[in-house]
């Protein structure tokens, strides 16, 4: 069977929650400017994904919305983490450190590519 997505897609998906929580701790954000600021680290995310991450996440009671005028556009939902969230948050940054770390300490440093 051929892998259709690349391991970078498919590890994105297990921490995309997390992603969107650490971005809305910085500031009360909306949807399509956490997809912008994900681009501008490098992970390409599209809406499709997005939204039910959001859904999702306040399912869960991790995130709150509040409804914002769109300056002459429509209303814009924005997000920012619940106090719930906020905990898991920080759990989630810590066990990803842990996790990275394990895995680091397999793989050894990135790979330099030879001139």
């Amino acid at each position: 069977m051929e892998e259709t997505s690349t391991p970078r897609a498919q590890w994105l998906r297990g921490v995309l929650d997390m992603c969107l929580l650490a971005l809305m701790a910085e500031a009360p954000v909306y949807g399509y400017e956490m997809t912008v600021r994900l681009a501008k680290v490098g992970l390409d995310v599209a809406d499709g994904s997005i939204y039910p991450a959001l859904a999702r996440l306040r399912k869960r009671g991790l995130v709150e919305i509040e409804r914002r005028s769109g300056g002459g556009g429509p209303a814009r939902t924005y997000y920012r983490p619940s106090e719930s969230g906020m905990r898991m948050l920080r759990a989630w940054s810590r066990d990803w450190g842990e996790f990275a770390t394990s895995i680091g300490s397999l793989i050894g440093p990135p790979a330099r590519e030879e001139s």
